[in-house]
């Protein structure tokens, strides 16, 4: 099987793809046939050494994948079924999706909805869970379409663009926040009624400002997240799942004891299986037919660590999908 090999020599990381032995994979359940992957930012730092992401090697990088279970010791899959895995540290600590094959713990793979194909999963990849893990505890704490505005922070990303396009399939009125302005078009085209520059949120929060927001999902932090706390309305909910801006929180207590507002922390990594397969599930009914045809670039395995550098230095826009046995 080929794979991407990760390996430290003299303390720099080479990589490269190789023709491995299967048996070299690690211990796991569930070996999968490893159809589509997706190059994320994590999976640069990774690959390119700029981050440090891997502590083991050699280790196959490659955070998310979709594929056809080949054969499994677990009652839940079957050889031929198609799964998903995002998450659980596959591609940091336990060898993960950008090779032919994986071999993994049945408990972290979710069964593929048959309204998505592979292909679109990947499309979707951990950014789209982590923002259907977001409109979802919106809607547990009571934000629905009737509740007001809801604003995206981080709106062109990965997280937020596909938070945008969930949240204005279900009839919400959405805001989106983001600092690039060839995106907006973009955007409005996923729903976005309104595009704010981020700027507006720089500077430094007061306690409390002028209610504006129903709901927010942040996926910022630090300056931008306080001053959206003390715009939120009685009642407000807001999901945090992402430090792009920085990991500070310079706020005070005063949006949420006097206007009742929740701050709900979103993960994706471990979040539990049931919260998995129902996210999924949502996604396939939610997500329309154009969403699939954003700017997506495909690469081979061995175009990947050209790909990373790219990455790293900002010269790709769009989700970079790796075609492997698809």
């Amino acid at each position: 099987m080929k794979a991407l090999l990760l390996e430290q020599h003299e303390g720099q990381i080479a990589a490269g793809v190789q023709e491995i032995d299967a048996n070299q994979l690690p211990e796991g359940d569930v070996t999968v046939g490893v159809g589509w992957s997706g190059l994320n930012y994590k999976d640069a730092l990774a690959i390119t050494g700029k981050g440090k992401i891997v502590r083991n090697f050699p280790m196959v990088p490659g955070i998310d994948f979709a594929g056809t279970v080949q054969e499994s010791k677990d009652s839940r899959f079957r050889a031929g079924q198609q799964v998903v895995l995002t998450g659980w540290g596959v591609g940091e600590t336990h060898w993960g999706g950008l090779a032919e094959q994986a071999r993994v713990n049945a408990d972290w793979l979710v069964a593929l909805p048959p309204a998505l194909s592979a292909r679109q999963s990947m499309i979707i990849g951990t950014a789209g869970l982590t923002a259907m893990l977001c409109v979802m505890a919106l809607e547990e704490g009571g934000v629905v379409p009737q509740s007001g505005e809801v604003l995206v922070t981080g709106a062109s990303g990965g997280v937020g663009s596909t938070a945008v396009a969930l949240l204005a399939q279900q009839g919400y009125r959405v805001t989106a926040v983001s600092g690039r302005a060839h995106t907006h078009q973009y955007l409005r085209e996923l729903g976005a009624a309104h595009i704010l520059p981020r700027e507006e949120f720089f500077e430094a929060a007061r306690p409390l400002e002028t209610q504006r927001w129903a709901g927010a999902i942040d996926t910022v932090g630090d300056r931008l997240l306080a001053n959206v706390l003390a715009q939120m309305n009685y009642n407000g909910v807001v999901a945090a799942c992402g430090l792009a801006g920085g990991y500070l929180l310079p706020t005070t207590v005063m949006p949420f004891i006097l206007r009742n507002v929740r701050l709900q922390g979103i993960d994706s990594v471990r979040a539990p299986l049931h919260r998995r397969q129902a996210a999924w599930e949502r996604l396939a009914g939610l997500l329309p037919a154009h969403f699939y045809e954003q700017a997506a670039t495909e690469i081979t395995l061995e175009q990947v660590p050209e790909a990373a550098a790219a990455l790293m230095d900002n010269r790709i826009t769009g989700r970079t999908l790796v075609r492997i046995g698809g």
